[in-house]
């Protein structure tokens, strides 16, 4: 009879050898993209065989990561300003009907090629796949590729977006997971027409609902890539699910910059910095060097030093000033630790490295998730948040003041020691996304 250790030792010793071919599907901002790498990176690590899908103006920065890539869909930034455009303009002159259809028709002719182009690539990737991981946009290409081949689907949520009692805190939990339902239910007749070509061209029946209830429905792996901590209770909400949405912690790759020792040296010759930075997505203000002029002007009010991350909005022609640093681009696990606060378009990624740092929040949120991400900064009592448009010197200044008090301060360290760690979370989310694919190849 064999020893179980032996057994054991046998089986790790089989799963090292399966050498798999993952897929991996993502579509959006760098934000959308860093999270699906940070896993395909730890993936081929393991001496899997990974490809990565990705819009035409990320692969650059996929295959930076030392991943291949190939085009998925359209630029992320051609939709992203043709929606702008359209809830801009409705927000503003929601009356010009006229008006209105033009850039609801540019948004609709984007979204046909987008899906389109999408399920070609994916469809020639995925051929021969042990597994297909998606992110959260356009996950029904993915689903229905997936469903195509037989083979298993993972996702990857770096916020909740499947159906649960915090969306609106505001609302009564039955209330609010309605509204989710809904907006699933809304999206789906939205891009029915898209989904049923999709599904035609692939042979696949007509789908008789929306892709999130389909995709649980299917057994298909919901990875909720941020912390449990940062919305109490969700899991225990989701525990009728079996495991089938886990929480593994924010994924991100933590790459280094040619900034870093620029910006550490600076930080080291004064005092801690408040951070200001708005994600690679272009804020949209009437003027940078307001936004430039009301950040140096708040600071130094209350005496304190300002590092501001450029990323996607032009601060080139912001004044040289000595208290207030401009760079382009950073390494935020290294970088926040030694701010004295954060102040952020409220991104998942850029929430979750204040969060991990322990210092104080404040979210200037002004689209998607942003929102739930600055009430969930302010459920928790670790900062605030206000939309990034009603900002001015004034509130600035107020809501500075709130999150650097000594109460913010010592409840961002209490949750930070409760945060998971960054390496722990992407070898999570690989080992998840391993054992799906080899109970497929098992059964």
């Amino acid at each position: 009879m064999t020893d179980a250790p032996d057994v054991a030792y046998a089986v790790l010793n089989w799963k090292a050898r399966i050498r798999m071919k993952f897929v991996l599907a993502c579509w959006g901002s760098r934000g959308d993209v860093e999270p699906c790498a940070a896993v395909g990176r730890e993936l081929v690590r393991r001496g899997h065989d990974v490809r990565m899908a990705v819009p035409p103006d990320l692969v650059g920065f996929a295959e930076s990561a030392g991943l291949p890539a190939v085009a998925y869909g359209l630029d992320w930034s051609a939709i992203l300003e043709a929606a702008r455009n359209f809830w801009g303009f409705f927000f503003r002159n929601f009356w010009r009907i006229q008006n209105l259809t033009r850039f609801w028709r540019e948004n609709w002719e984007l979204a046909t090629q987008c899906w389109g182009a999408m399920s070609t690539t994916l469809t020639s990737l995925a051929d021969g796949a042990d597994l297909i991981f998606t992110g959260q946009s356009f996950e029904p290409v993915a689903a229905n590729v997936a469903e195509y081949y037989g083979i298993p689907l993972a996702t990857m949520h770096y916020t909740p977006i499947r159906a649960h009692g915090q969306f609106l805190p505001f609302l009564p939990a039955p209330l609010a997971r309605s509204t989710i339902r809904a907006n699933d239910w809304l999206f789906w007749r939205l891009t029915k027409k898209l989904e049923d070509a999709q599904r035609r061209e692939l042979g696949l029946p007509k789908a008789t609902g929306p892709a999130p209830r389909r995709i649980t429905e299917r057994g298909s792996l919901e990875i909720q890539a941020y912390d449990e901590a940062c919305f109490p209770g969700l899991a225990a909400e989701w525990a009728q699910w079996n495991g089938q949405r886990p929480f593994v912690g924010t994924l991100t790759l933590q790459l280094p910059t040619d900034t870093d020792e620029e910006v550490t040296s600076w930080i080291a010759a004064g005092t801690p910095p408040i951070y200001f930075g708005f994600g690679s997505i272009p804020i949209r203000v009437e003027s940078p060097t307001d936004t430039f002029a009301m950040i140096s002007a708040a600071c130094a009010q209350l005496g304190e030093r300002a590092l501001v991350c450029s990323a996607g909005t032009d601060f080139s022609r912001a004044p040289h000033l000595d208290d207030v640093k401009v760079v382009g681009t950073m390494n935020y696990a290294a970088v926040f630790p030694a701010c004295r606060a954060v102040v952020h378009h409220g991104g998942a990624g850029t929430t979750a490295a204040g969060l991990r740092a322990g210092v104080p929040t404040l979210a200037l949120w002004w689209a998607s998730d942003q929102p739930l991400w600055g009430a969930a900064v302010k459920r928790l009592k670790v900062g605030t948040a206000r939309r990034f448009s009603t900002a001015t010197e004034k509130t600035l200044i107020e809501d500075l003041r709130t999150i650097l008090s000594p109460e913010y301060v010592t409840r961002a360290r209490e949750l930070a020691g409760r945060m998971n760690k960054p390496a722990e979370s992407v070898a999570a989310a690989a080992d998840l996304v391993e054992d799906l694919a080899r109970l497929r190849r098992v059964g």
